[in-house]
């Protein structure tokens, strides 16, 4: 199942999609992401996934410059993410 998290205004849409599916819940996302933006939770199939932060979804704009700016050390949430579980709409 493809998850949602975001928002649209005047500047345009955001929004970070997760592939429950295809996530592994391995967390490397949660650990390279520097805005703290991830958080491993269960699901409603018993199965450990990540997901966005509650109180983050309507900041995302602000918090996240998206995967192509946000780089760690050359990595970023997208190619910590193995499973390619993770899309940014922006």
């Amino acid at each position: 199942m493809k998850i949602h998290y975001g928002y649209n205004d005047g500047s345009g849409e955001y929004r970070i999609t997760i592939d429950t599916d295809r996530c592994d819940g391995c967390g490397e996302c949660q650990h390279i992401c520097p805005e703290g933006i991830f958080e491993l939770t269960v699901d409603d199939y018993d199965k450990t996934v990540v997901k966005v932060k509650d109180g983050l979804r309507k900041t995302l704009g602000y918090r996240c410059h998206g995967h192509v700016v946000c780089k760690q050390g050359g990595v970023d949430c997208h190619s910590a993410c193995k499973p390619g579980a993770i899309v940014h709409s922006w």
